[in-house]
């Protein structure tokens, strides 16, 4: 008997069942947040008859494997595929061809798969639903929706490109004590060591930054993350609101040597449809205060986090707002 053919309550307890693999596949794809555009980050969690984990995967990068296909081709180079029943994925599997073949192919080649756990639906429009329809319909039990919003929140950045042809717009700004954002003289930041990793954390997710004239002229920033591992090989762009062209040309060299692909952007908009249009999910916007109010006042971001410098002794506090629902319009 199929899963959504059961009870109410017999579906709610095996979604809670599932919720421990879900968050280990939610960890497996957030390995790689940044690395995967255009495509959405995903993981996916193999688990046996009996409910124990098999082994797990999440996408690494375009082009590759998806992470429910990694899955069985680990599965498989390990002589481990019989031993799967369920697939646990924290997004609905694709039934089109891309640059990779659909993972429902991949998926009912293997018989011995009974059942697919999925956290959401693929808010792209070349899927959303009809992987899980085809999976249905080739007699694959098929629940979804556990850690449903979790999972969402995840390829949020995805879920704003595909439905707007826009990146997810993050914000990004520091306050000292006294609520200003320039730093010392002969210092590039006030902020705690903790702070500058998270900073980084965010460059790192980002597939593109977003700075202005002011900034570069005042501070020389390198924009590269370094103080945590980067992704391998991974070039973003460099979006530069310059209108005067006041930016040296050694400075653009030097970014152009660091791997960033550069663009002056006119305004907002053509900025952001010129992201959108080479695949970026998300753009990290780093600049000064007067940059800063005119993004804020535009209304086109999604995310702003803003880090305030610690008192005496005190920690430095991280404010996160959303300006709407998993950055939709």
């Amino acid at each position: 008997m199929l899963l959504r053919q059961q009870p109410e309550s017999a579906i709610e307890e095996a979604m809670k069942n599932f919720e421990p693999a879900m968050r280990m596949a939610i960890n497996a794809a957030e390995q790689f947040l940044g690395a995967t555009s255009p495509n959405p980050p995903v993981g996916a969690i193999a688990l046996d008859r009996n409910g124990k984990v098999v082994l797990g995967a999440g996408h690494q990068k375009a082009g590759t494997a998806h992470a429910e296909a990694k899955v069985l081709e680990l599965a498989s180079k390990l002589g481990k595929i019989r031993d799967i029943e369920t697939l646990v994925i924290t997004l609905e599997p694709c039934n089109h061809d891309g640059k990779t073949p659909p993972c429902t192919k991949a998926i009912l080649k293997h018989p011995q798969i009974k059942r697919v756990v999925i956290g959401c639906r693929d808010p792209n429009p070349n899927v959303k639903g009809r992987g899980i329809e085809q999976l249905k319909s080739a007699g694959i039990e098929v629940l979804q929706g556990v850690l449903e919003s979790e999972c969402a929140f995840l390829i949020r950045a995805f879920a704003k490109q595909v439905r707007t042809g826009r990146p997810y717009v993050t914000l990004k700004a520091a306050f000292n004590k006294e609520g200003s954002m320039i730093p010392p003289a002969g210092q590039k930041t006030f902020t705690s060591q903790a702070s500058l990793i998270f900073a980084h954390e965010l460059r790192k997710r980002s597939d593109a930054i977003w700075t202005g004239s002011g900034t570069v002229l005042a501070d020389q920033p390198e924009f590269t993350v370094r103080h945590l591992p980067d992704h391998p090989g991974k070039q973003r762009f460099l979006l530069l609101s310059d209108r005067r062209r006041r930016i040296p040309k050694s400075w653009l060299e030097s970014a152009e040597k660091k791997g960033f692909q550069l663009h002056y952007a006119e305004t907002f908009s053509d900025g952001l449809d010129f992201l959108g249009k080479n695949g970026v999910l998300e753009v990290l916007v780093e600049s000064g205060p007067t940059l800063y109010d005119a993004w804020f006042d535009s209304g086109l971001w999604d995310e702003s986090v803003i880090i305030q410098q610690g008192q005496d002794g005190e920690d430095d506090e991280i404010e996160i707002d959303f300006r709407s629902e998993l950055g939709e319009e």
